[in-house]
Parts: structure tokens; sequence; C-alpha cells
């Protein structure tokens, strides 16, 4: 088999198309950079979508957080310091326990907008449940870094827009937000290419991959374990996360110099990625 016919029949085995079966023997180079690639699209769908629906989430636990009412300020505040003074593996294994095991148990789950049962079925696996912890914890995350830049708005951008007559929802929108973006978009910047290096845990977390399919790292354990050799999966994944931190760098950058833009050259924030070794 050529690399071609690898690459046309291992591309997308991730997402259940093209080989059923993988390799067993005589792995060549193009198979495990293309299995592994494969799995890629996993720890981006992971990324992108914790990502977005964290993005969501932070504002509002930022804005719950600067709320001068308790009722809401609390749960804002108990909701960082839960997501970030607890390790993001002990926090796959809740959930694992609770989504998989516990009604398994039989003991039965009411979420409020699903009820967990021994047939439930989406949240057991991957690309849910996995996806629920890092969307959590990346708001949780993004959110202390909003309110810190929320804290940040200089008085005078606040005292213009009242002087021109913005108020509630037009000044959230036109003056404090984009300003808090601004000042949060360098720190969030590193906090998005953690996230994608965190969905990595995914695959030690115990949700079962859909249809067995798994990520990156699955694919390189796999041929870490029938070759002996880890030196060649595993540094083959460590590329692979090289080329993506660098696409998230060039789309973030660009994204910080649009909301940047009315900015003197000199004045303008720089990104600078600062790897988290110890979260």
């Amino acid at each position: 088999m050529t690399c071609f016919e690898t690459i046309q029949a291992y591309g997308l085995r991730s997402i259940g198309i093209g080989e059923r079966l993988l390799p067993r023997s005589d792995f060549t180079l193009c198979q495990q950079f293309t299995l592994i690639g494969s799995g890629m699209i996993w720890n981006i769908y992971f990324g992108v979508l914790a990502l977005i629906f964290g993005f969501v989430l932070a504002t509002a636990v930022a804005m719950g957080k600067a709320s001068p009412v308790a009722l809401i300020r609390k749960p804002s505040e108990w909701f960082i310091f839960v997501l970030r003074g607890s390790p993001l593996f002990i926090q796959f294994f809740l959930a694992y326990e609770t989504f998989v095991l516990l009604p398994k148990s039989g003991i039965d789950i009411n979420l409020g907008f699903t009820h967990l049962t021994a047939q439930t079925s989406w949240l057991t696996k991957a690309w849910a449940g996995a996806l629920v912890v890092l969307f959590l914890n990346t708001a949780a995350y993004s959110g202390e870094i909003f309110y810190g830049a929320l804290r940040s708005v200089p008085k005078g951008d606040l005292e213009a827009a009242d002087a021109y007559g913005l108020t509630g929802w037009t000044k959230f929108r036109r003056v404090t937000w984009p300003t808090m973006l601004r000042l949060a978009w360098p720190a969030y910047t590193n906090e998005a290419i953690f996230l994608f290096h965190a969905t990595t845990l995914v695959y030690f977390s115990g949700f079962p991959a859909w249809k067995q399919q798994g990520d990156a790292l699955y694919y390189a354990s796999y041929f870490a374990d029938k070759t002996f050799n880890p030196f060649v999966a595993y540094p083959i994944v460590a590329g692979y996360f090289v080329l993506l931190t660098l696409v998230v760098i060039t789309i973030f950058g660009q994204v910080n110099r649009r909301l940047n833009r009315h900015l003197a050259p000199a004045a303008r924030s720089r990104i600078r990625y600062r790897p988290q070794l110890i979260r």
C-alpha cells in the first residue's frame, strides 16, 4: 500500500470513514502520521466547541462575579473557585462517575435538562461527556481572566460612555465588552492553547470513543504498544500539537490586531505564548 492509498484508507478513520481494521504489522511512518493525524480531528473538535461554548459562559460568569448582587456573585465565585481549584483529570473522573457509573448502578440523576439513566447514551460518550468537562473547565479559567479584564476597564472609558448617554446593554456592548476583550485577549490566547493541549486527557478519562475510534493519543498509544517504541508515535503527536498551536496563535493574533486596531502601534498589546507547566 502506497502512502497515498494509506491516506485514503485511514485519513478519516477517527470519524468512522475508511478502513475499520488497524494495521497489524510492518508499520510505516506514513501509517503513523496518517492515523495520528486522523485522531487530531477529535482533539480539534473538543477544543473548538469547548472554546465556543466556554467563551459565552465565561463572559456570563465574569459579569456575575462583578455583580453587586450576592445571589448572582456568589455562585459565579464558587464556580470559578471549584473548577480552578481541582485538577482537570479529577473533573473527568467525577464526570465519568456521574454520567456513566452511577446510572449503571441503578442511581438515576436528574440534571434538569436531561435525566441520566442506564439507558442514557449521549452523555456517556466522549464526544459529549468529555466535552462538557472541557467546556466547564475552560469557562472557569476564562471567566477569571475576563473578570480581571473587566475590573481593569479604564474609568475614563466608562465616564465617556455615560457622557454620550450610553447606558445598560448599549454601554456594555459598545464600550465595556470590547475593552474587556482587548485587555483579556493575550491571556485568553494562552488559555485557548492550553485547552487544546488538555484535550489529550480525554484518552485517559474513561469515556468511550465514538464507534471505538479515538483521538490522536489513542493511535499514538496503539503504535507505541505494537512497536515497543514510543519515540516515534509520541513525537508525531507533539509535532501535530505544535502545528495546532501555531494555527491558534495566528488566528488569535488576527483577532487581537482587530481588537486593537484603534490604538497606535506602540500601544498595542502583543500575544506572547507562555506555556502553563503546572495547573
